[in-house]
């Protein structure tokens, strides 16, 4: 099934690197003002969740009538848009769901929104998460990433469980073989590619696996 997409009401950094990472067939989902973000981009959503409080009425006036569904919620809930957008793409069951424009502004929204893809209810598709030059993946028990980059990009691993154990890393400076990791540890904190291909393996727990490409000089 094609990948969803879900923009957030977080910052649009790099849109131009953002946008060529996105395929034809992604299903592009919004959360109330990450509508914005998906304009700017030139991207229609197939759909809109939310109280709608970050969304100009004239926004979505154009929404709807371009045939954009609306799924508007009471603006005293119980939830964050991005997590009723989220439950909503899980049950769409796809392969993959990506969060953009995600990060940026208030540091417990920010949180949040990274903590979410930890939910034991969310654990069928892939969880990733992408910002400028920087993609996060989730990976729960038994996960295996296999990333391409190059020589001199950042890998980390982040405990995000009480232990991660038989954490495996090959292709990196710094290379693991069934190590245990603790939360609160940064100990897998700014390893570091020394191929183009990196493996990272989990046994137990769940961990964020984010992946830095190296700045090209030109």
């Amino acid at each position: 099934m094609a990948r969803i997409v879900i923009f957030a009401n977080g910052e649009l950094n790099q849109p131009e690197r953002l946008k060529a990472s996105l395929h034809p067939t992604d299903r592009i989902f919004c959360a109330d003002g990450g509508t914005l973000n998906a304009l700017a981009l030139n991207l229609t959503p197939e759909i809109i969740i939310g109280d709608l409080d970050s969304l100009p009425a004239e926004v979505v006036t154009r929404m709807e009538s371009a045939g954009v569904a609306i799924q508007r919620h009471p603006a005293n809930k119980d939830q964050t848009d991005l997590e009723l957008a989220l439950e909503l793409a899980v049950a769409q069951q796809p392969d993959e769901i990506l969060l953009v424009t995600a990060l940026g502004g208030r540091l417990d929204q920010m949180l949040a929104n990274i903590l979410l893809l930890t939910r034991p209810g969310y654990a069928g598709p892939q969880l990733a998460l992408i910002d400028g030059p920087q993609q996060a993946i989730l990976l729960r028990d038994h996960g295996c990433l296999s990333l391409a980059g190059r020589p001199g990009d950042t890998l980390s691993v982040v405990p995000l469980t009480a232990k991660v154990t038989g954490v495996t890393l090959v292709g990196v400076q710094w290379p693991l073989t069934n190590a245990t990791l603790s939360l609160g540890s940064t100990w897998s904190i700014s390893n570091q590619f020394a191929a183009n291909q990196v493996t990272v393996e989990i046994e137990r727990g769940v961990a964020l696996v984010v992946y830095i490409q190296k700045t090209l000089v030109t």
